[in-house]
């Protein structure tokens, strides 16, 4: 069974850095790419960025390029977010999700975990 579970989230300053991960089981890992989504307060979801199976090739959402930087340990099966120069819009519920091999984006996201809320306030 597909499991992803993020971890990292809480209260950041304007400014400030966070990163957040995700630890993933029940499927080979390394074979998918991966992707971090975020939902904030009354918006639908929003991608943030993505990375191939082998780390290699990554896409980022324009609203947090150059700020964000998303990378995946396969040896460890876990997908991180560094996420610096943070700004209150980024607070959200960030979700770690899994691609289904055939589609991009939102449209081919096939597993998601249940979110680490990151609040980005003074």
């Amino acid at each position: 069974q597909v499991q992803l579970v993020e971890s990292g989230g809480g209260l950041v300053q304007p400014g400030g850095s966070l990163k957040l991960s995700c630890a993933a089981s029940g499927f080979t890992f390394s074979s998918y790419a991966m992707s971090w989504v975020r939902q904030g307060p009354g918006k639908g979801l929003e991608w943030v960025s993505g990375i191939t199976g082998i780390g290699i090739g990554t896409t980022d959402g324009d609203s947090v390029a150059g700020r964000f930087t998303i990378s995946r340990d396969n040896a460890k099966n876990t997908l991180y977010l560094q996420m610096t120069s943070l700004k209150p819009e980024d607070t959200a519920v960030y979700y770690c999700a899994k691609f289904d091999g055939e589609h991009w984006y939102l449209r081919g996201m096939d597993s998601w975990g249940e979110g680490t809320l990151v609040t980005v306030s003074s």
